[in-house]
């Protein structure tokens, strides 16, 4: 054999040596060796899915957490706002309305004296206004002693319209001066501009009568809504239900002339309410009404109404509990 031939058979012999013993890999290898790591430790599978579960475990408990501490935040946002709006509601605010001419029977017999020793009112009025004081006097007819009215300087003008504080400039003109000493109480009425004022006007009576209050803090003053109004619905509600709004959030002092208008004695509401009391002819058929002279605008008992609902006010204003 020449030594060609020698070298290209020792290469040949070396190759299959070198594959043989390992020098490369077989699936059988591998599947012995897969079977060898299971004989070796049959625990693993399970080890793995215990990890899974604790770890999913803990997985849902960092979300509930994280959902639950969300949902608390979410709470404790909404409950705070109930708090800030429960702050901004004062229902404190007094307010006298068809409710309290009902309620006129139960103001103690003493409290018309005290009304009348403690409340020097200060009353700006035209002949819708005016119906607050012939209720009064309608009352005094009944008992002269009992019902004799209390101290009350009356000036001849009202709330205006279209945002006119023509009457906050009186109503100063008035505290400033030496005869209004020992007032206490100061009331403004409307003609019809709740009827033709727009959001705005009403807002300026608003801020004009809390600028009052300001300037004046030993004087109550008292707020009130205008005349129903069938021929101007959407304006008079929409002003009355903004003032009254005002007065339930700031805790004012309110007549509500308007809500004495759309309810009967009974309770009984009237969509059509107008400022000439739309219920009272066909009330006064069937049940005693007094009669006045006159009754600015409108039913001598409407005026009647008034006349107990601002004694009702006067005695709460005087220190009566209600």
């Amino acid at each position: 054999m020449n030594r060609r031939m020698l070298i290209l058979f020792l290469t040949a012999i070396f190759g299959v040596f070198v594959f043989s013993c390992g020098g490369g890999s077989n699936d059988s290898d591998d599947d012995a060796d897969a079977d060898d790591d299971d004989a070796a430790d049959p625990d693993d599978d399970s080890d793995d899915d215990s990890d899974d579960d604790a770890n999913d475990d803990a997985n849902d408990d960092v979300n509930d957490d994280v959902n639950d501490d969300a949902d608390d935040d979410v709470n404790d946002d909404a409950d705070d706002d109930a708090d800030d709006d429960a702050d901004d509601d004062d229902s404190s605010n007094l307010v006298a309305g068809h409710g309290a001419a009902d309620d006129f029977d139960q103001i103690p017999e003493a409290m018309f004296q005290t009304v009348r020793s403690d409340l020097f009112i200060f009353y700006g009025h035209t002949s819708h206004g005016g119906q607050l004081i012939t209720g009064i006097e309608m009352l005094e007819q009944e008992n002269g002693t009992l019902y004799a009215g209390p101290e009350i300087y009356e000036h001849s003008w009202d709330l205006g319209e279209y945002g006119d504080t023509e009457w906050a400039t009186r109503t100063r003109d008035f505290l400033d001066e030496p005869e209004s000493d020992g007032c206490n109480v100061v009331m403004w009425s409307w003609c019809t501009g709740v009827s033709v004022n727009d959001s705005d006007d009403t807002q300026v009576y608003l801020d004009a009568m809390t600028e009052l209050e300001d300037e004046y803090p030993d004087v109550t003053f008292v707020y009130m809504t205008g005349a129903s109004d069938k021929w101007s619905v959407e304006e008079e509600r929409g002003n009355n239900e903004q003032i009254r709004e005002y007065c339930r959030q700031h805790g004012k002092v309110l007549f509500d002339f308007a809500d004495i208008e759309y309810y009967d004695p009974d309770g009984t509401y009237y969509d059509d309410a107008h400022w000439d009391c739309t219920w009272c002819e066909s009330w006064c058929e069937t049940h005693d009404c007094p009669d006045c002279d006159l009754c600015g605008h409108s039913h001598c008992f409407l005026c009647y109404r008034k006349g107990k609902a601002i004694w009702w006010l006067m005695a709460r204003m005087a220190g009566w509990s209600g």
